[in-house]
C-alpha cells in the first residue's frame, strides 16, 4: 500500500481521500486497530513547514500569557486577576503551550515522529504519512464530548441575561471580615459593612453553579436560583461571565481532538472576562492598574452590562465553534452503538 503523496504545490494541506485515507488508517496497530481505526479516518495532511509554523505561532502566543505567571509562581507571588485561569482551572501551563492540530489531521514528515515532537506522545500514533491523534482516544471520550456539546447547545439557545451586575463576587464575601475573604491582601472598596449593605439591597440572580457554590452561607438564600450540577444544562445562559469563561474549560477538555488555536482563543477571551469580573468585584485593585467598575452606581451597572453584552457576543462565536467541533468529532467517532438503527 503506497504512502500519501506530497501536499499540493502552493497549498498547506489537502483532504485525505481514496488511497491516501487507506494508507493512513490501514497502518494503525495496537489498541486503535480494526473498526475504530476504520471509523476515524484521517481527513487532512499538513506538511512539515505548515504544521511547524502553526505550532510555533501558538507557542509564541501562549508564552506571552505564561511567562509572567510562571515568573510570579517562581517568586511565590499571586495575582488576583492574571493567575486565576491557571489556579481555578485544571489545565497545566505546559498543556496549554502544547500545540495539537485536532483529530484526523496528520502531521507529515520525520520531524513529527521525533520523540521531542509527537513520537513519545501517548495521544498520537504513527501512520505512513506521519503522526495523528490516536482514534482510540476519541472513541473513549464520546460520552464526554456529547455532554459538552449538549451543554453548549442548551446555553446558546437561551437569551442572554444581563442584569446580574457581577453580584456573585460580592456574595462570595458577604458577612466576612477583611481577613476572611479569599483575596485578603486586597482591601474591599466599600469596606465589609458597605459590601454587606450592597448585597442586601440588590436582587441576586446567579445561574452558574461553580460561582454559586462559593457564596457564603448567609448569601446563598439571597440567590433567586439554586443551581447545582444536575441543573447546569437547564440554567446556564450566554450572558453569564463565568459560563463564558468556562468555554476555555470545555475547549481544553476536548484537547487534543480540537485544534489548539481554538483552545487559545477561549483562553484569551476568558482572560479578558476575568478582568471585568474583578474590576466589578468588591476588591480595590487600583494599585494593580485596574479601574473599578462601580456597580453600586447606575453608571457602573450600565458600564458592566455593556461590557457583558460584548463578551456574550464574542463568546457566542466561540461557543458555535465548539459545538461544530463536537459535532465533527462525534461524526468521526461513528454512530452511537447504544441507539437503535
Amino acid at each position: 500500500m503506497s504512502a500519501p503523496g506530497p501536499t499540493r504545490p502552493g497549498g498547506s494541506s489537502r483532504s485525505v481521500t481514496g488511497s491516501v485515507a487507506e494508507s493512513v488508517t490501514g497502518s494503525v496497530t495496537g489498541s486503535a486497530a480494526g473498526s475504530v481505526a476504520e471509523s476515524v479516518p484521517a481527513t487532512e495532511v499538513l506538511c512539515e513547514q505548515v504544521w511547524q509554523a502553526r505550532r510555533d505561532a501558538h507557542v509564541l502566543r501562549v508564552d506571552a500569557w505564561l511567562g509572567p505567571h510562571l515568573h510570579r509562581r517562581g517568586e511565590r507571588r499571586a495575582h488576583p486577576v492574571e493567575d486565576f485561569l491557571f489556579t481555578y482551572y485544571s489545565h497545566r501551563p505546559a498543556r496549554l503551550r502544547r500545540w495539537h492540530p485536532g483529530a484526523g489531521v496528520v502531521l507529515a514528515g520525520d520531524a513529527a515522529r521525533a520523540a521531542s515532537a509527537y513520537g513519545d506522545n501517548r495521544d498520537y500514533i504513527a501512520v505512513p504519512a506521519g503522526m495523528v491523534v490516536d482514534p482510540a482516544t476519541l472513541a473513549a471520550r464520546v460520552d464526554t464530548i456529547r455532554w459538552i456539546r449538549d451543554l453548549l447547545a442548551a446555553t446558546r439557545a437561551r437569551p442572554a441575561f444581563l442584569g446580574c451586575f457581577g453580584l456573585h463576587e460580592w456574595a462570595m464575601v458577604y458577612r466576612l471580615s477583611q481577613e476572611q475573604v479569599r483575596h485578603s491582601t486586597w482591601p474591599l472598596r466599600l469596606g465589609a459593612e458597605g459590601t454587606d449593605q450592597l448585597v442586601e439591597s440588590h436582587r441576586i440572580r446567579c445561574s452558574h453553579f461553580d460561582a454559586y457554590r462559593f457564596f457564603t452561607g448567609p448569601a446563598r438564600p439571597r440567590n433567586t436560583l439554586r443551581p447545582d450540577r444536575e441543573t447546569q444544562r437547564d440554567l446556564e445562559q450566554p450572558g453569564c461571565l463565568h459560563a463564558n469563561m468556562d468555554l476555555y474549560k470545555w475547549a481544553y477538555k476536548l484537547s487534543p481532538h480540537v485544534r489548539s488555536e481554538l483552545v487559545a482563543d477561549c483562553f484569551e477571551l476568558a482572560r479578558e472576562i476575568r478582568e471585568l469580573d474583578m474590576r466589578a468585584s468588591p476588591y480595590d485593585l487600583s494599585a494593580l492598574g485596574y479601574r473599578p467598575v462601580p456597580i453600586e452606581t447606575p453608571e457602573g451597572r450600565s458600564e458592566y452590562a455593556a461590557a457583558q453584552r460584548g463578551f456574550a457576543e464574542r463568546a457566542g462565536v466561540l461557543r458555535d465553534d465548539l459545538v461544530r467541533a463536537c459535532d465533527g468529532l462525534l461524526a468521526l467517532a461513528g454512530p452511537d452503538p447504544g441507539q437503535a438503527c
